[in-house]
Order: C-alpha cells, then sequence, then structure tokens
C-alpha cells in the first residue's frame, strides 16, 4: 500500500531517542526544553510550548485565549474535529464559517457573517498545509478584537507572505503526528510571541501547577509549589522530544520532497478536465502536508475503492465537522456550509510524504487518470 502520508525514521533519529532512554531523564528534562527552542527558533517566534499532541495544543490555546462558557469561537468546518472540540473542552461554542471554494480554507468574509456580540476568537485552519488569507482574516480580528489561534497542525514550514507560519497570530498550534510534516511519535505545540499567553499555556499544560518564586502566593521552602489553576497533564516526554529534535533538522528537506511532488501532480494533472488540483493563493508558500483534488462528475465511492484495490492509500480530509452525530445531537443539526458540501463530495486526498517515489508518484498518478477515464458519470465543471 502507498500511504497517503508516512513518517520517515532514520538511523541518527533512532540514536537521538536511544541517548534519551540511556539518560537520566526520560520525561521533564531538557530535552523538551530543547525542542520547544528549536521549534520556536524555527519559525520565529519569542516562546513555545510542546505538549502531548496536536489537540492538548488546542485546548491550550483556547484556556490562554480565555475561552470560556457562553463564548463563541469561529472556525471551518473542513478539518478534524479537534479544531472544533477545543472550544467545547473550555464551554464554549464552535460556530462555522464557510469555506473558499478554491482553497478550501475558511472564508474570511463568512467569518464576518457569522460574527455576533458572543464571539471571542477565530481559529482558522490551514488545511493540507496552505495558508489561509490571514490578512483579511487579521483585519477582522483587529476590527472585532478577536483572539486569532491558527491550527497549524498541517503547515510547519509554510509561510505567508515571507513569513513563516506560528508568526502571524497570537498563538499557532502544530501537531507531529507520524503523517506531519516532522514527527514525534505523537506531540504538539504551541507557538506565541506574548509572555502572558505562554505563562498561561506552561500553567494549563502542567496541572496548573507552578514552582516559579514569582508566582507563589506564598513561599514554604525550595520544595515548594502551588496549583493555581485547574489544569491537565499535557506534557510530552524526552523520548519524543529527543526524536523531534533530530527531525526539526531535516524539515527543511522533507519540505521540499514535498513540493517537488507537488509541483509533479500538478503538471500532470494540469490538462486533465475531471480532477481539479489544489488552488494556492499568490504569495504563499504550502506546506503540502496533504494533496486533495476534487474529481467532480465523478463516483467518489467507486473511485476509492479503485484506487484502494490498487494499493493506493487514498483518504478523505475531511468530512465537515458538524455532520458527525455528536454535533448532530447538540445543536448543529441545521447547520449547513454550501461550498464545505460541494467540496467534500468530491475530494479525494492521494498519497503525498517526503519518502514517497517517482516511481510510486507515477503509479498513483496513471491510476487516478484511469479511474476517472472509466467513471460513467457526466463530466462535472467546477469554477475557478
Amino acid at each position: 500500500m502507498i500511504p497517503y502520508g508516512r513518517q520517515i525514521i532514520e538511523d541518527d533519529d533512532i540514536q537521538a531517542v536511544v541517548e534519551v532512554l540511556k539518560s537520566d531523564y526520560l520525561t521533564t528534562g531538557p530535552k523538551i526544553a530543547e525542542f520547544e527552542r528549536t521549534v520556536a527558533g524555527y519559525v520565529g517566534t519569542k516562546y513555545a510550548v510542546a505538549v502531548a499532541n496536536g489537540t492538548a495544543a488546542l485546548h491550550a490555546a483556547c484556556f490562554a485565549a480565555g475561552i470560556r462558557e457562553g463564548d463563541e469561537v469561529i472556525t471551518t468546518p473542513l478539518t478534524f474535529a479537534a479544531s472544533a472540540n477545543c472550544v467545547l473542552y473550555c464551554g464554549g461554542r464552535p460556530v462555522f464559517a464557510d469555506v473558499d471554494p478554491r482553497t478550501y480554507n475558511i472564508d474570511p468574509e463568512d467569518i464576518r457573517r457569522k460574527i455576533t456580540d458572543k464571539t471571542k476568537a477565530i481559529i482558522p485552519v490551514h488545511l493540507a498545509g496552505q495558508p489561509c488569507d490571514m490578512d483579511a482574516i487579521h483585519k477582522i480580528a483587529r476590527e472585532y478584537r478577536l483572539v486569532v489561534i491558527e491550527d497549524g497542525a498541517h503547515a510547519l514550514g509554510a509561510s505567508y507572505k515571507g513569513k513563516k507560519i506560528g508568526t502571524l497570530s497570537d498563538m499557532t498550534t502544530f501537531s507531529f503526528h507520524p503523517v506531519k510534516p516532522i514527527t514525534t511519535g505523537e506531540g504538539g505545540m504551541v507557538v506565541t510571541d506574548q509572555e502572558e499567553l505562554y505563562r498561561k499555556l506552561t500553567l494549563f499544560s502542567a496541572h496548573g501547577i507552578t514552582r516559579d518564586t514569582n508566582l507563589l502566593t506564598e513561599n514554604e521552602g525550595p520544595w515548594f509549589y502551588q496549583q493555581q489553576e485547574l489544569g491537565f497533564n499535557y506534557r510530552i516526554t524526552d523520548i519524543q522530544c529527543a526524536l523531534g529534535c533530530s527531525q526539526m533538522k531535516k524539515l527543511d528537506r522533507f519540505m521540499a520532497r514535498r513540493r517537488q511532488l507537488a509541483k509533479r501532480y500538478d503538471r500532470a494533472f494540469a490538462d486533465e478536465a475531471r480532477i481539479v488540483s489544489p488552488y494556492q493563493l499568490a504569495q504563499t508558500d504550502s506546506g503540502w502536508h496533504l494533496y486533495i483534488i476534487q474529481t467532480p462528475g465523478c463516483d467518489r465511492k467507486r473511485m476509492f475503492e479503485t484506487l484502494r484495490a490498487k494499493g493506493i492509500g487514498v483518504n478523505v480530509h475531511y468530512i465537515p465537522v458538524y455532520r458527525h452525530p455528536y454535533y448532530r445531537a447538540h445543536g448543529y443539526g441545521d447547520t449547513c456550509c454550501t461550498n464545505a458540501e460541494q467540496i467534500y463530495h468530491s475530494m479525494i486526498s492521494i498519497p503525498l510524504h517526503a519518502g514517497m517515489t517517482d516511481k510510486e508518484q507515477d503509479f498513483v498518478i496513471q491510476s487516478v487518470k484511469e479511474a476517472v477515464a472509466n467513471d460513467e458519470c457526466p463530466q462535472g465543471i467546477v469554477e475557478r
């Protein structure tokens, strides 16, 4: 099976992990701070807080942003459920704005239409690594005094108008799941330039407990600590961070290969009327976590099954969040975003990862073209 995404683990990655396994610290040790410094330095932020996974990063960011019961947070429906669940964890309510039919990312104009006096924040998601229209989103955020938390789970290494994703907003979250640009097995991170947010993030991700003498309300001695918030155990381990530090040395190489593969797909599908390749906003550099095509007019289920039968690990990213039974049962039964629905019904993710060979990609290209050509449904049209 040619997977839609997978990790690359090399001998030096393994050795980095072995060194930690032989050391005194398996967790709460020096590798965590090293990994945080490495990622912060790469994206260009002052602070980074490493946590257990990308969902924990989103939850911590919502807490730090002050999301509480009754608050509304606007996000996209075309994402993994965690982008909205993190709002629910804090007692808030996700509000879904429709997507731009060209980029599949959240539409700033629909964000504006969904704002109420309860709106507290916006969570734009850089789907597939393609940066959102951040200028438009920040303009709205400034106008309504909203916090912006970028879900950059797909976008480590991507850039917007010459600036790395991670440097643009109040906070940005990343994921280090094995299919992401780099991996720590599981893992996540929040980056920010704001010291107060950094303090809240570190407190929340460690049970709400601090030993910082500047924060203690009293101090009985060097052993003393206090729980000052109701936090969570969202710690990441030194084992994971050792792998992360090693992987970060290769991120630019991984990204270069992803971009090379994406361009090969672009060229291969350029003259195929029934295969719509991803659109990229001007002055952006996608992270190419995914390569999502649309095949309008085709039977998506039949295509999916045909390609899987050939050993091609296609997938669909994503089912609109409000469609899930939990959301339907909790007030979203009538929610429908027209563009997101249209895209969902014709989208399919084809393999793209840094370890993919040209031969494997050529087989995917040929198989996709054949599957579309053999489909008996009438040709559809998608306007750009």
